[in-house]
């Protein structure tokens, strides 16, 4: 489907704006004026030869002034990628507001246009990541990693579980033994390639588990270094700061993203990583609350680096005697220190150095 402008004149000096509403294998998008008035729909394949399609079918409609795309960091990413590399404004719109479907309906081309019509009204302002540099490699590996060690978890549980109902006498062997000593020595058990009774396939299935730890530890630890060359390639100052080591560092990279200058001040980056206190006021109640949005990781990573200096941090052991002399909870001065340890990195997550 798709529709083109009538008067091919009045399009040269035209300003349009473009909603995409992004799916696996196809993209459905609206061009609208700067007016707010529909020029047309189109859909396109997620391939190269779609990006470049969409492209020339919006500058039918004149110069586009923003693009408003769904979902930049899954099913839009390579749409979004694509436009920054042609030097397109691209703006991350998110899902439409349920009100507004429940009274409009929902199919992608109105999800489309509600992406035009919060760029166009100025509600959507965010601009994506560019996901085309460092942060990403480190995005790519540490979601390995995590999975590696998520699974590895899995394989010691599996292990103990199957140690709990193994025979009597297999339990009895080796239900003391530390858990390093116990993989080492369910890896090296000799089974035959068929077991013939219950002992057998325990050992089977004990070697087997053993084996997969073994293997996910060693993709684990490769991994880990891989990570951490990466950052202290990036951003070789941020691990010189108390408390922050590569998982935290990653972790608050990954925040940033490629293009950091999107952030447009610290209190930007701190709404990002849910530190900022949220006004939560009315009428003679002047108060905030806890902010429970923003990056989660990003927010953990400031939580541990935090954890870490109350611990060994003389400066920051000071300013919590002081804090609980006055009264303050232990919760409360932990939540100051995340705004303050947020302020400090801003600088030096901003101005990483390029790989």
């Amino acid at each position: 489907m798709a529709s083109m402008p009538r008067d091919d004149a009045a399009r040269a000096s035209q300003l349009v704006v473009i909603g995409v509403d992004t799916h696996k294998e196809f993209h459905v998008a609206v061009a609208l004026d700067t007016l707010g008035r529909r020029l047309g729909e189109l859909a396109v394949p997620t391939n190269a030869e779609g990006y470049a399609t969409l492209e020339r079918w919006a500058l039918a409609f004149g110069q586009p002034q923003a693009w408003g795309v769904e979902g930049t960091g899954s099913y839009g990413a390579g749409l979004s990628r694509y436009l920054h590399r042609q030097g397109w404004h691209v703006i991350e719109v998110d899902r439409p507001n349920r009100q507004v479907r429940r009274k409009r309906g929902k199919d992608d081309a109105i999800d489309a246009e509600q992406a035009a019509r919060a760029v166009l009204a100025g509600t959507a302002t965010t601009l994506p990541k560019a996901a085309d540099g460092a942060a990403e490699m480190i995005r790519l590996l540490k979601l390995t990693r995590d999975s590696a060690i998520k699974s590895r978890t899995q394989t010691i549980c599996q292990i103990e579980s199957v140690l709990i109902t193994a025979p009597a006498d297999l339990r009895e062997e080796l239900r003391r033994l530390p858990r390093k000593e116990l993989i080492a020595k369910c890896g090296r058990f000799r089974v035959p390639a068929s077991p013939a009774n219950v002992i057998e396939a325990t050992r089977y299935a004990l070697r087997t588990l053993s084996r997969r730890y073994l293997a996910l530890r060693a993709e684990a630890d490769e991994l880990t270094i891989q990570i951490k060359d990466l950052v202290t390639t990036y951003a070789p100052n941020l691990m010189t700061h108390v408390g922050v080591g590569p998982d935290n560092a990653a972790a608050l990279l990954l925040a940033v993203g490629d293009n950091p200058k999107r952030m447009r001040s610290e209190a930007a980056f701190a709404a990002l990583c849910g530190v900022s206190p949220v006004p939560a006021s009315s009428g003679n109640t002047q108060r905030h609350r806890l902010n429970r949005g923003g990056d989660r990781q990003a927010n953990c990573a400031l939580h541990r680096i935090v954890i870490v200096r109350m611990q060994w941090h003389e400066p920051t052991k000071r300013y919590v005697e002081r804090r609980l002399a006055e009264g303050k909870q232990r919760k409360e001065i932990i939540r100051c220190l995340k705004r303050f340890t947020a302020r400090q990195l801003y600088p030096v997550l901003t101005n990483a150095n390029a790989v």
